[in-house]
């Protein structure tokens, strides 16, 4: 199967020495026979692997791997359902932006279109979710792929590629050439076109009502230094949605949540620095009709912006917010009314949620599961979202102090995703608090993953806001058609029960009183951990357009 000294080895093996020169030291997988090469030669070369219950939690926790490293996040999954179960995970990751490498089994080359085990061709369904999809050829093309792959996962955008591996290929031989990993010089990125930089510093200049909206690629373009130093230097009010949350520190003079539809709505100028314009946004409709809008990302969106631009501003991004920050201008910036302004109207939003947030009722109102678990959360906690209804509170009052903090789904809305972005952010970053914010309908796609948290010892720590129905679909649909069908689940299921015949802690939560000294005792377990919370069904999310 090879021969170190000749530099040949099987081709599972040559995948794993690609990864390794490239710095990768974890692969998610779950067990299967197509794989079996690649795990002899990940085990050879001293990559680590991590198995989970359903190949879909094998992606999300590579892509949760990328989410909180920034580097490529790597998922084996085997031939045909291990691949399509896979797929979920993919798209979100491409929606993300998310640097995700999925290596996916095969079925034999040399039995091709006979009807092996688990025989489908991948490569036609995977494409559209990936910005780069093969099937190896041969054990000699196997390197040369794999470093194609990685580059393809971290260029501008960033996101998925996929490669399968026949089986009578992975477990043929060839040679290593040495060359450095694929990663280890990576390609500089482009500039932004300068006349429109120029347009851009003009506006900013004259501005005086400005604002920043920033979102998930000020992350993955390492941006974050410069986007803070941008606002502070020209005094420019920030908003920060996905995994840009923490870039400005919530409790920062210029950071600002509950004063979105103003600050948005009255901007002159709006700086939109790596986040499209899509439902998020309102389709560019959160802007006023006047707004001058400047789109900043890492690259030019594949579709069309929903509304006239002013300025494009496609490159570099840490380079991009430094030339608007360092650009000489006549006189300091004078936003200080401006600021003032949404800073009342912040202030006045936080004001009324108190009565949510000191609620007594049981089951408990969402709220006051926040105001409980607040307190007790680290300033650098990851905090990872896999829910609806409870979800959209936790963006709403759950602050973030340190950027690529907030893992949640992203605009494909995935739910499943929690536990394995829990999984992969505790092995990733040990020393951090790792919390789970779960919907109870969310913990139907993946509570069997508290198994693989349990073998592998990773003491996250989930809270279950456990209100029995589809919120987000139930209320909605009582308010169209006065009923609703298909929008429950059976009340008061005991979640905390299956967590600990899994093999981790578990707790019920019944009235207010209750909750915070559960929550301690859940992190105290050192296990990986649910608190499993009633909470009111008849509350219904407000569906204000000023929430982040």
């Amino acid at each position: 199967m090879g021969n170190d000294a000749d530099n040949t080895f099987h081709a599972g093996r040559l995948i794993a020495r690609r990864l390794k020169a490239s710095g990768i030291d974890t692969v998610f997988t779950l067990s299967g026979g197509h794989l079996f090469s690649i795990y002899d030669g990940c085990r050879s070369e001293g990559i680590r692997l991590i198995d989970t219950r359903h190949e879909q939690t094998a992606a999300f926790a590579a892509e949760g791997w990328s989410k909180v490293t920034r580097q490529p996040g790597v998922a084996a999954l085997t031939a045909g359902p291990g691949v399509t179960n896979g797929m979920s995970a993919m798209a979100a990751a491409q929606q993300n932006s998310s640097p995700l490498l999925v290596l996916g089994g095969r079925a034999p080359a040399g039995r091709w279109g006979m009807g092996s085990l688990q025989e489908i061709d991948h490569v036609p369904f995977v494409a559209p979710l990936t910005r780069f999809a093969a099937t190896a050829p041969s054990a000699d093309a196997v390197c040369g792929l794999i470093d194609e792959a990685l580059r393809a996962t971290v260029g501008a955008p960033s996101g998925v590629a996929f490669i399968d591996f026949p089986m009578d290929h992975v477990f043929s031989v060839a040679a290593d050439d040495g060359r450095p990993g694929a990663l280890t010089a990576p390609r500089a990125p482009s500039l932004a076109d300068g006349d429109a930089l120029d347009r851009a510093v003009s506006l900013l200049a004259t501005a005086q009502r400005p604002v920043i909206m920033a979102g998930t690629n000020v992350w993955w373009g390492h941006a974050e230094a410069a986007l803070l130093r941008l606002a502070e230097e020209r005094r420019i009010p920030v908003l920060m949605n996905g995994m840009a949350r923490g870039v400005v520190p919530a409790d920062h003079p210029l950071a600002f949540s509950r004063a979105r539809s103003k600050a948005l709505g009255e901007a002159d100028v709006a700086v939109v620095v790596g986040v499209p314009m899509d439902f998020r946004l309102g389709f560019g409709a959160v802007f006023g009709p006047d707004t001058q809008l400047v789109v900043a990302d890492r690259a030019q969106p594949d579709r069309q912006h929903p509304r006239p631009i002013a300025a494009g501003l496609y490159g570099d991004l840490s380079a991009t917010l430094t030339v608007l920050s360092e650009t000489p201008r006549a006189e300091p910036a004078g936003h200080e009314d401006w600021i003032a302004g949404l800073r009342a109207t912040e202030t006045t939003a936080r004001e009324r949620e108190h009565a949510e947030l000191t609620d007594d009722r049981s089951p408990l109102h969402p709220m006051r599961v926040y105001a409980e678990l607040a307190p007790l959360l680290d300033r650098d906690a990851i905090v990872v979202v896999d829910a609806g209804d409870f979800g959209s509170y936790a963006g709403r009052v759950i602050d973030s102090y340190v950027p690529g903090a907030w893992l949640d789904s992203g605009p494909f809305g995935c739910l499943g995703s929690g536990p394995g972005y829990a999984l992969a952010a505790k092995l990733a970053r040990p020393e951090r608090q790792v919390v789970l914010l779960q919907g109870d309908g969310a913990f139907g796609f993946s509570g069997m993953e508290w198994d693989t948290l349990a073998r592998h010892d990773v003491p996250v720590v989930s809270v279950i806001g456990n209100n029995g129905i589809w919120a987000l679909e139930k209320h909605p649909m009582e308010a169209l058609y006065g009923y609703s069908v298909v929008a429950e689940l059976r009340p008061e299921t005991r979640y905390d029960d299956v967590v600990r015949a899994l093999g981790g802690h578990g707790e019920l939560v019944r009235t207010p009183a209750e909750l915070k000294p559960a929550l301690k005792r859940a992190f105290d377990s050192g296990q990986p951990a649910v608190v499993n919370v009633l909470t009111d069904p008849d509350v219904a999310y407000p569906r204000r357009s000023n929430l982040a």
